[in-house]
């Protein structure tokens, strides 16, 4: 079979091997396809049966004129870059990579929540600039030190990644609470109690954003949902950035409502030049790589090839269209 890779760049830019994908027929891979032009990607589909995508979009039209394809294989958690129900009429598997990144993501998370408190980056760059050599104190800071050991952590999505994060949390002495659709409000698990959206909004110092994109969740974080927090509330998200509404954040941020966000993730990207986030005031935003560390892309890497040799088996898994 002729095997397409129409995005492989990000998820190996030269430090894993495609060696076992190789091995399992005629395989092209290009660095990067052009996200907008439907053409090309045809063109470069061409007569492949096994696509492999991880943000170039595969539409009605591709399929309709790529008539070849018998599986696609997204490199990554999240589908939406294929029209699955299209798919699925077409009779062609669609599958995704479901676990690859919990421990990478739960660490991001808390790295993007240190940093919040310490702004260790930018004290790094003062030192390296000259200004506690150029010192009176033995020491200085910038931005106000934050502790965490007995604050609140609000965890909106509690599945393998918000666990993560909880636990990690609670490590630092954070007490744990969180809401997920698919729990039951009261009820407790390995020490965090499930509480309703709204009291997680009241009693959380810290909300953490772990929920998949949908149109219950899209805009999740607005200025309705913004009021009902905490004065001094931090936000982190790594998970979708269509989640928050980032013309409220900002002004949030701006007013001192929200004391900081630390941010994976935005609405577009990559980022556009106007998000009104790049102008907010403590507003870390790094380029969405919670989910790259070698290891991690290692495991998405091996995931993708044995959802490919399923496929070609007679058994497809992780099937999101079945």
């Amino acid at each position: 079979m002729k095997i397409v890779v129409l995005d492989g760049y990000t998820l190996n830019p030269g430090d894993l091997s495609w060696a076992e994908l190789e091995a399992l027929g005629e395989c092209v891979i290009h660095d990067r396809t052009p996200l907008d032009d439907e053409d090309e990607i045809i063109k470069r589909i061409g007569a492949a049966e096994i696509i492999l995508t991880n943000k170039t979009p595969i539409t009605k039209r591709v399929l309709d004129e790529c008539s070849n394809i018998k599986f696609i294989g997204v490199l990554a958690t999240g589908y939406n870059v294929v029209d699955v129900d299209y798919a699925r009429i077409k009779k062609i598997p669609v599958t995704n990579i479901p676990t690859y990144g919990t421990a990478s993501v739960g660490q991001f998370a808390i790295a993007l929540l240190l940093e919040v408190c310490h702004h260790i980056g930018h004290h790094d760059r003062a030192v390296h600039d000259g200004r506690w050599a150029a010192s009176d104190d033995f020491c200085f800071w910038d931005y106000p030190l934050i502790e965490l050991d007995g604050k609140t952590m609000g965890i909106i999505g509690y599945g393998r990644i918000g666990q993560t994060t909880g636990r990690i949390a609670r490590a630092l002495g954070m007490t744990v609470i969180a809401f997920d659709a698919m729990r039951e409000v009261g009820t407790e698990l390995d020490g965090t109690q499930f509480v309703s959206l709204d009291e997680l909004f009241k009693l959380s110092d810290v909300i953490g954003l772990h929920c998949p994109l949908f149109e219950s969740t899209r805009g999740i974080i607005n200025r309705s949902t913004l009021a009902k927090m905490k004065d001094g509330v931090i936000i982190i998200n790594n998970s979708r950035g269509q989640l928050i509404v980032e013309e409220d954040l900002r002004e949030a941020l701006d007013s001192g409502k929200v004391a900081a966000a630390g941010l994976d993730v935005v609405s577009t990207e990559p980022i556009r030049a106007d998000n009104p986030l790049l102008g907010a005031k403590n507003c870390i935003i790094t380029p969405h790589i919670s989910w790259a560390p070698k290891e991690s892309r290692a495991r998405l890497m091996s995931i993708a090839i044995e959802n490919v040799r399923a496929f070609m088996a007679g058994r497809a898994v992780n099937v999101v269209n079945g």
